[in-house]
This record gives structure tokens, sequence and C-alpha cells, in this order.
């Protein structure tokens, strides 16, 4: 696949839907072989305690099943597997090089039994309904400019009962904070980032997506417009991560009754 370096992507609350996808495929087929790198460096390696954050509030009770929307080089997945030796894990994203890239990771563990990754929409997961107890993505759903019908569809997926999880960087609120972050994401961030990407222009992307994304408790909102209950948030690192959980309605159906496509 031909790939392309720019210097700085359109803002997305300027672009269409369409053209917010077309970037974010180039992106994230440009970044791949320095994407783990770069996340550990570049967030001072807090992006490991917020996913290990998240993993710790998941619950399996049902089909003892998880899957990772959006999963990039798999490191949700690998976490959960490793917490909870119990679980299987399917992992979904629509870029293949991330795959191939998680895909390596999860055989040098040894994993590939109980974790498998496919090459997918998240607008259109190709699972039954109720199939997962846990339904998560970490700093994905910002990448995905319908999210309401990523947010539906990952409701659809889970079992009655079960639990969605989304780990999402966020524009501090804090008038300090926010000068501060600012310059982090628009000015260190991108100049850091040149020296170890070839397409720095996907940091000033991601700078620019963190920016543009909802307001926590506007977030929380929306969630709970689409059906999910106890919707929770909570703030990590000052504030510039957020983990937003939430139920779906209803009672749990007896396990072993819901199945892969």
């Amino acid at each position: 696949m031909k790939t392309t370096c720019k210097e700085k992507y359109p803002s997305v609350s300027t672009i269409t839907q369409t053209e917010h996808i077309r970037i974010v495929k180039e992106i994230f087929s440009t970044v791949t072989k320095r994407y783990d790198f770069l996340n550990h460096f570049l967030s001072m390696r807090r992006d490991i305690a917020w996913r290990r954050f998240a993993v710790k509030k998941m619950h399996f009770l049902h089909t003892h099943r998880l899957l990772d929307v959006a999963c990039g080089t798999a490191d949700l997945a690998l976490m959960a597997a490793a917490r909870y030796p119990e679980i299987n894990v399917t992992g979904i994203d629509f870029v293949q090089a991330m795959i191939d890239a998680g895909q390596k990771k999860i055989n040098n563990k040894d994993l590939s039994v109980r974790i498998k990754l496919v090459r997918g929409d998240a607008l259109s997961l190709p699972f039954n309904d109720n199939t997962f107890d846990v339904a998560g993505i970490a700093f994905g759903i910002r990448n995905i400019p319908d999210r309401i019908s990523a947010l539906e569809e990952m409701l659809r997926v889970i079992v009655p009962g079960g639990r969605i999880m989304v780990l999402e960087m966020t524009f501090s609120r804090n008038s300090i904070l926010r000068k501060l972050y600012h310059t982090y994401l628009n000015r260190i961030l991108p100049h850091l980032a040149k020296r170890f990407s070839m397409n720095a222009g996907a940091y000033y992307y991601l700078a620019d997506s963190i920016m543009n994304f909802p307001a926590p408790d506007e977030f929380a909102q929306i969630m709970e417009e689409i059906g999910f209950e106890q919707v929770k948030k909570y703030r990590l690192t000052l504030g510039i991560t957020y983990l937003h959980t939430g139920i779906k309605p209803g009672l749990p159906h007896p396990p072993g009754l819901q199945q892969l496509c």
C-alpha cells in the first residue's frame, strides 16, 4: 500500500465523515511501525495505566467474551486476556496493518487460541446480538465520525446486563491545564513525533481530534440517550483521559446461547 506523509491534516471540524474515514485509514496505515512506541513515549506511559484501569472495571459473568473495537495493535485485548484467563477476546479494526501488527504481538504471547483479530467496520459489527459480556474501545471512538452508530452497535452485541467501556482522551476544562495541554498537543507532541514518525501530521490530527471530542458530561449524555444505563465516568490523570462505562438494560440470557457469526 502506498503511504502518504503530511505536515498537517484538515481539522475534523471542517471535513465530511467520508473524508474523516479516509484520513484515519491513511494515518493508521503510515504510523504502524512506531505506533506502540510513540503512544507510550508521548503519553509518558500513562496509556498503559489507563488501559489497566479500564480492564479492572470489566466483568465477565455470562459469555466470558470481550469485544475490542478499533483494537489497533491489540494492547487492550492482550491486557484483558492476561488479567482474565477464563475469557476469549475478539478484536476488530478496519486497518489491516494494525491487525497484522497486533497479531504478531498475540503470537509472541502464545495467545492466538484466546484472542482473534478480524478486519471489519465498527458501524456494522459482524456478530450476533447478545454475544459479548463486555465491549471496549480504547482511544478509538474519536476516530469514528459516526460515534452514535458505533455505540449502538456495541450496545447490540453485548448481553443484557453487559458492559461497555469507552476509554478516550479529552481536552481539559481547567483553564490552566487547558493552556498547558494545548501547548503540549499542538507544539511539543508533533515536534517530538517528527523525530520518530514518517507521518508527523498524524500527531497534529491527534491533537485536533482530542480538542474536538465531546466534553465528558456531553459524551455521558450521548450514551444515556442511546440506551445505556448506570452510565459512569472516571476522571484519569487530571482529566486528560476519561473512562466511560454503561450497562445494557435487561436481564442476561443463560450462558451459551450467544454465538459468534
